[in-house]
Order: structure tokens, then C-alpha cells, then sequence
């Protein structure tokens, strides 16, 4: 069917267009009654395989604000990987919000994704302090730029410079977002979240109920915005990585190629434009899908029988083809 006749009831985007059209996410799937992560949507995982099943992949770890260092093995998902963080270091598996590669600071671009490095250090970011925080939405766009932890954590990986969020200083980058006018957001995806922080009406305020990560006293200081990704070194030192899947054991596999790296983060920046959010194991999934597809057309049928509870627009998928195209001749 050509794209755009009758192929599906078009959505409008969730949020704000916030950054111009323009790495790996979490393929982490659907864990349970969380809901969280993944680029299968709201759809429910299978059970874990069995240990035989997984790899014997050992990884050292520890808490961000400062720890020893702990060893873990055996998990095939990110709730599973939490858990055994929590285990490591006696607390609840609740109480991880999300995890950083090869540093304990909050760096969005070092935030742990479907893949994991052989070689990497894995830094778990603890709750902190609490905090509600009332916000005049005096402008249609918020300026943040949601995602989540992969296990029902919701929290803020930008805040666009001069936005609305940008001028409140108690709203920083890593805040989970715990409820937005009483409304718990625990278990929601980084797009229902997206949505409902859109929907919100312009000239009223509104009241988000907020949790910062645990920092260390040398963390301690003014808030970063976010650096834009890909703008750092690479994840991944190992010789290879560590997928963590939806459904199905975790593979060892080789580091992305290049063209799947770049194709990765363009699409990735086309999810922020025009869903804000970022959420790299979805823009892998859709470069995996489309890398080999003839036409949009095929690219869109493949997006609805994967993907089609996201509902995206016909004219993103037209910019994702023609990112996956340009990643492919070397148009960076």
C-alpha cells in the first residue's frame, strides 16, 4: 500500500518539536507489570530463558555517589541488571534510577543502552533527594526531552537552553519524574510521559513531582543541560557488546558497525524532533528494519507490523528513510 493512503490513523506528535531534525538505546523490552523500556512498546515480554541460556558475562559496578566495586553476572534485561546491582549492594532494586558507562557522573551521552561493552564499568545512579516543583506553562513548549530506564522510570535527559524548564534551577537533567499533578508516572513509558506533559495547558501551572539522582559531594554544583549525543567517546571499549533483547537471552555481539552507529543516532535525533524523546534501542530497531527495505513504502509496512502502537507520522517516516539512506552513502 503506497505510504500515507489509509495506512494507519496518523498521530500527531507527542511533544514539543524541540530540536532540529538532525546512539545504543536500551534493548531492554517489556519487563513485566513496569512497563518500561524497550522498542516493542507497550507490549508484554516473554518469560526470562533459563540461566543456561545466558551469557557468563561478568561486570564491575558500582554505586555513582561513591561505593566498592561489585561484580555481576547473569542478566538478560535491564530490570534483571538493576536487580542484581541491588543484590550487590543490599538495597531495593526500587532504588536504581538508571545507569552510566565508565563514569559516575550524570552524563546523558554515557547513559547505559542495549549495548553494553565487554570492557565497560557500569555506574548505578541511587534516588536522592525528593523535590515538587510548581510550573507555569507559559509557552506551548516545555523544552525537555524525556526517556526512560528501561523498568518503569521515567526522567529528563535534556532541558532545551532558554526553555521554560531551563529557567526553573531545581529541574535538572536526571530528575525522574515520579507525578505530574498528583498523577504517579511510575511504570509509564518516556512517550506517555511525553504526551501528558504536552497535553497540560498553556497559561496554567502545574505541579511535577520530581526525584534527582544521589550525588556525590564533587558532583554537587550547577546543573547541566545536556549535551547533545554522540558528542563524547563511544561506548563500548570491549571487542564487543553486550545486547541486552525484549524477548529472548542477551546475545554477545560485534560493536556496531559505523553506518548502524550513525543511522542510530540521526534516527534517534528524529524521535526527539518529533516525539521528544530519545530512546536509542527504538532508533536501532527502525534502522534494523529499514537498512534493507527498497522504498519508504516497505519501510513504512515494516514500522506498522513492529512498531504500530507508536502510530508515527508519515512524514517521519519519510525522514527516517532518508536518514537510514544518507548514514548509508556516507552522508554524516
Amino acid at each position: 500500500m503506497p505510504l500515507g493512503l489509509g495506512r494507519r490513523k496518523k498521530a500527531p506528535p507527542l511533544v514539543e518539536n524541540e530540536a532540529e531534525p538532525g546512539r545504543g538505546g536500551l534493548g531492554v523490552g517489556e519487563p513485566g507489570p513496569l512497563g518500561g523500556g524497550g522498542a516493542g512498546g507497550p507490549q508484554m515480554g516473554l518469560p526470562p530463558p533459563p540461566p543456561a541460556l545466558r551469557p557468563r558475562l561478568v561486570f564491575h559496578t558500582q554505586l555513582a555517589h561513591g561505593s566498592p566495586t561489585g561484580r555481576i553476572e547473569g542478566f538478560t534485561n535491564v530490570k534483571e541488571l538493576y536487580g542484581k546491582i541491588a543484590e550487590a549492594f543490599r538495597l531495593p532494586a526500587a532504588e536504581v534510577m538508571f545507569c552510566t558507562l565508565n563514569t559516575h557522573k550524570v552524563d546523558m551521552d554515557k547513559l547505559l543502552g542495549g549495548q553494553i561493552g565487554l570492557e565497560d564499568f557500569i555506574f548505578a545512579h541511587v534516588k536522592g533527594q525528593r523535590k515538587e516543583v510548581e510550573v507555569f506553562k507559559s509557552e506551548e513548549a516545555l523544552g525537555l526531552t524525556i526517556t526512560d530506564n528501561g523498568a518503569g522510570y521515567a526522567f529528563i535527559k535534556r532541558i532545551k537552553e532558554g526553555s521554560v524548564i531551563d529557567h526553573i534551577q531545581l529541574i535538572s537533567v536526571g530528575d525522574m519524574i515520579e507525578a505530574i499533578n498528583g498523577q504517579s508516572l511510575l511504570g509509564c513509558r518516556h512517550y506517555e510521559v511525553a504526551r501528558l506533559l504536552k497535553e497540560l495547558p498553556r497559561g496554567r501551572t502545574f505541579t511535577l513531582k520530581l526525584t534527582e539522582p544521589r550525588k556525590a559531594f564533587d558532583m554537587i554544583g550547577v546543573r547541566s543541560g545536556g549535551g547533545r549525543p554522540g558528542s563524547g567517546p563511544q561506548l563500548g571499549t570491549g571487542r564487543g557488546t553486550l545486547r541486552l533483547r525484549s524477548r529472548g537471552p542477551a546475545t554477545v555481539e560485534d560493536v556496531p558497525s559505523a553506518f548502524e552507529e550513525k543511522a542510530i543516532e540521526k534516527v534517534d535525533d528524529l524521535l526527539e524532533s518529533y516525539m521528544g524523546i530519545r530512546d536509542t534501542e527504538l532508533a536501532a530497531t527502525m534502522v534494523e528494519l529499514g537498512k534493507d527495505k527498497r522504498n519508504p513504502d516497505e519501510l513504512a509496512e515494516a514500522l506498522d507490523e513492529r512498531l504500530g502502537d507508536f502510530a508515527f507520522p508519515d512524514e517521519f517516516v519519510f525522514d527516517v528513510w532518508g536518514a537510514i539512506g544518507d548514514a548509508k552513502v556516507g552522508r554524516f
